[in-house]
């Protein structure tokens, strides 16, 4: 039976209504919005039973139409993988150990790997993927479990490229990178669709970010953001379809409660039709054609 979620996992309120619902490649899929601080969550969602066997099982097939890698899904990430070099390479001079979640076949961390020489780590739920990887010489494991079981030294950077709103408590997870996995003077590395601009309501995204509750979401955590930006790479170049923050983890806690997001609902109409209206005027620039 699906799950129900009473609590938002940002504030802690039990009030909320719903922003959305549709239906995802057949499957239903609802989201709410926390009355208190505008978090947008998917409810009812799989059980952690259910998701676990979902990411092993029909996950790729869903998605991409086939449990192995695709051309199309490797030219997605290979675009994906520069665009987030670019984006570090301003602020980060060198890096050591990098753990890669939601790593694919590797390609975030081969291409990291030529760009700083880092010792690359990473964690991969799917098997096929999975395997592709280790045929390349990466360590990769299942999972987080597995990870801390084997691993023993820290990270000095993580990377997680549209993996956050896939998971059923972000801030513990965050939370937990930070207290056992990085250094003092390491990077959190993560990238999310857009709230306002991606139209993100997905059976496996169970979060869906605006920049605000992105922001209050990695303070809760306890990191603080160094660089963030609002962006289409590799899909577009006039739609903000992406979120991407480079972050620290935080010196000193932050007392302040969770601040509230107003105008969530506006927010989104604003966004999703000035997409369709760039889409319209500037179709070969909005949606760019990938070979």
């Amino acid at each position: 039976m699906p799950e129900d979620v009473r609590t938002c996992t940002l504030c802690g309120s039990d009030r909320s209504a719903q922003f959305d619902h549709r239906s995802f490649r057949g499957k239903k899929v609802t989201n709410r919005i926390c009355l208190e601080c505008g978090l947008v969550y998917q409810s009812p969602r799989m059980t952690e039973a259910e998701a676990e066997a979902f990411y092993m099982e029909e996950y790729r097939l869903l998605y991409e139409g086939s449990v192995d890698p695709t051309v199309r899904n490797i030219i997605a990430q290979r675009a994906r993988a520069e665009s987030l070099a670019v984006f570090v390479q301003p602020v980060i001079e060198k890096l050591s150990r990098h753990l890669d979640i939601g790593c694919s076949i590797g390609i975030l961390m081969q291409r990291f790997q030529k760009e700083f020489y880092t010792q690359p780590v990473g964690i991969e739920p799917g098997e096929a993927h999975r395997d592709q990887a280790r045929k390349e010489g990466l360590t990769v494991y299942a999972s987080l479990e597995e990870l801390e079981s084997h691993e023993k030294n820290r990270f000095d950077l993580v990377s997680m490229a549209h993996v956050l709103e896939h998971l059923p408590d972000p801030v513990g997870y965050l939370a937990h990178l930070r207290e056992v996995l990085l250094e003092l003077d390491s990077w959190l590395l993560l990238e999310v669709p857009n709230l306002y601009a991606h139209d993100s309501f997905e059976v496996a995204h169970l979060y869906a970010f605006s920049p605000h509750t992105l922001h209050e979401v990695l303070r809760k955590s306890g990191f603080e953001i160094v660089k963030f930006e609002k962006h289409g790479r590799p899909n577009s170049t006039l739609l903000p379809l992406f979120l991407t923050v480079l972050c620290h983890p935080a010196q000193l806690t932050d007392p302040r409660p969770i601040q509230r997001e107003r105008g969530v609902v506006l927010k989104r109409h604003i966004g999703m039709l000035r997409r369709r209206i760039l889409a319209k005027l500037f179709p070969q620039r909005a949606w760019l054609a990938r070979e």
